[in-house]
């Protein structure tokens, strides 16, 4: 009997769920749409019409034309392999309960998890959509399907609705209608925007597929986003960020589906961190969370350690010392005469020494951050960053080594369980597999509890106070926030 058809009682992560004296909270479970639901609503939105529209943009955008191809004629139009065999087969009960919110919800014991929140499969590509009243409708229609699927279950699941933000007043439109006319409580963005490149839809319209070039929002973008991280602060929502990078830049083999899959969450996580921090939206929205799914935390890890260096050898005042107005020309040109020998005797002027290269005044990338500090940069990366991070990655632990970590201020990792994907074989095993970090003594039970509990809750209820309310876990969330400082995200600690 294949692991997934049992009748689940007790389990490996159940019977570690009794051992901990907090709840679990899974911030990325996944369900699996099923089509022609799905459709129906659609079908609701749009008509008959939209169904096929939609049914068409998705085999383009999902490169299904690949199947209909030789490998002559993949290499020839560089047809991405798409992703295949994405969710449980054998293990069936693993792929009903993906697909079934109800048996889920009854399931979650099993797993050792308490809350979950529930984010699509298909509903990943729907806000990438080039065609405007597509994308639209589709988001629409998903989102009109999950709030039905998960009414009634709302103790211990809710579901992400699914925001295209191709234009501010879309993803706000959206917003305004999931979370206030549907109920629905955690937004999620498509904060990855292919457009084209304008020269070239310029001289060819149908070229726009291959030459475009990836808005992230925040730093040169096409509009101006700080209407909608407002709207998120009205909502009191977190930014929570699931884009693709498969097809973008060099992940774009013709024939390996896992080389164009891994390490594309954290690509496009990564893109869209630097593009909120060098865009100054931490600055200018210092209470506004954003969340990075599926990823892990390592790459975050890096990008503090990499801009902290950065910062110190290339803030406004450390910078000047590499501005070419400062070479002292005569002391060079004294050097290659000693040194240079008669390859270079001649070569070296005063008139062909650069200088003034960059006459503009905006030589302070650093600027839009508003940072002074060490302290401020930190400020604006730690404390809003949220890291979705699944169970069987050891590099989790690189969040709460604060001997590595600038500050000793540690990451907020989160739960983020990946069921009803490939990466989950047993989905009755993915928290005893996390809690392999503590059995190994590679995280402590405080670092767990921040893991599964603590960051959580500081990503969804430190945006909205009454987010667990009438949940199965209200009482526990009342009274951990309640504990002084708890709220505090990243805090400084001197030894791991």
């Amino acid at each position: 009997m294949t692991p997934g058809n049992r009748q689940g009682n007790t389990t490996a992560s159940s019977r570690i769920r009794e051992q901990l004296d907090h709840p679990v909270i899974d911030v990325d479970g996944h369900m699996v749409e099923v089509f022609p639901v799905l459709f129906d609503y659609i079908k609701q939105v749009g008509g008959i019409e939209m169904t096929e529209r939609t049914f068409a943009s998705f085999r383009r955008q999902n490169s299904l034309s690949w199947y209909d191809m030789d490998p002559q004629q993949r290499r020839h139009h560089n047809q991405m392999r798409p992703a295949f065999w994405a969710a449980p087969a054998e293990n069936t009960r693993d792929r009903a309960t993906a697909m079934l919110p109800k048996l889920m919800h009854e399931r979650l014991p099993e797993m050792g998890i308490d809350f979950a929140v529930v984010y699509p499969t298909i509903g990943f590509l729907l806000p990438d959509i080039p065609d405007k009243d597509i994308r639209r409708a589709a988001c629409r229609a998903h989102n009109l399907m999950t709030a039905d699927l998960f009414r009634g279950l709302e103790d211990r699941l809710t579901p992400a609705a699914v925001i295209p933000c191709h234009t501010p007043a879309e993803a706000i439109e959206e917003l305004d209608f999931a979370m206030n006319d549907l109920g629905l409580k955690v937004p999620m963005f498509a904060n990855l925007v292919r457009r084209p490149i304008q020269a070239v839809a310029d001289h060819d319209p149908d070229l726009g597929r291959y030459a475009f070039w990836v808005d992230t929002l925040a730093i040169d973008s096409a509009y101006d986003y700080d209407p909608v991280w407002q709207k998120c602060m009205e909502l009191k929502v977190p930014v929570t960020a699931h884009a693709i990078g498969q097809g973008i830049g060099m992940r774009r083999s013709i024939s390996n589906y896992m080389y164009n899959q891994t390490g594309h969450f954290a690509a496009a996580g990564h893109a869209f961190a630097k593009a909120i921090f060098f865009g100054g939206v931490t600055h200018r929205f210092p209470k506004l969370n954003f969340a990075f799914l599926e990823g892990g935390v390592a790459w975050g890890a890096s990008l503090v350690c990499d801009l902290k260096e950065r910062w110190e050898k290339r803030n406004r005042e450390a910078v000047q010392q590499f501005n070419p107005a400062k070479v002292d020309v005569d002391y060079l040109l004294e050097l290659c005469d000693q040194y240079g020998g008669d390859i270079l005797r001649g070569k070296i002027r005063p008139d062909n020494i650069a200088r003034n290269v960059d006459e503009t005044d905006d030589t302070d990338d650093f600027a839009a951050a508003g940072i002074d500090t060490l302290d401020d940069l930190l400020d604006r990366l730690v404390p809003n960053f949220y890291y979705g991070c699944e169970a069987d990655d050891r590099m989790n632990a690189t969040a709460f080594d604060t001997r590595l970590l600038p500050g000793g201020r540690k990451l907020n990792a989160v739960f983020s369980s990946d069921m009803g994907h490939w990466d989950v074989p047993d989905m009755d095993e993915v928290l005893s597999e996390a809690y392999e970090l503590v059995e190994n003594e590679i995280l402590t039970a405080d670092d767990f509890r921040d893991f599964v509990f603590g960051n959580p809750i500081r990503l969804l209820a430190g945006m909205n106070p009454d987010f667990f309310a009438g949940t199965a876990i209200e009482h526990q969330v009342n009274r951990a926030m309640q504990e002084p400082g708890f709220l505090d995200s990243s805090p400084v600690c001197d030894t791991h």
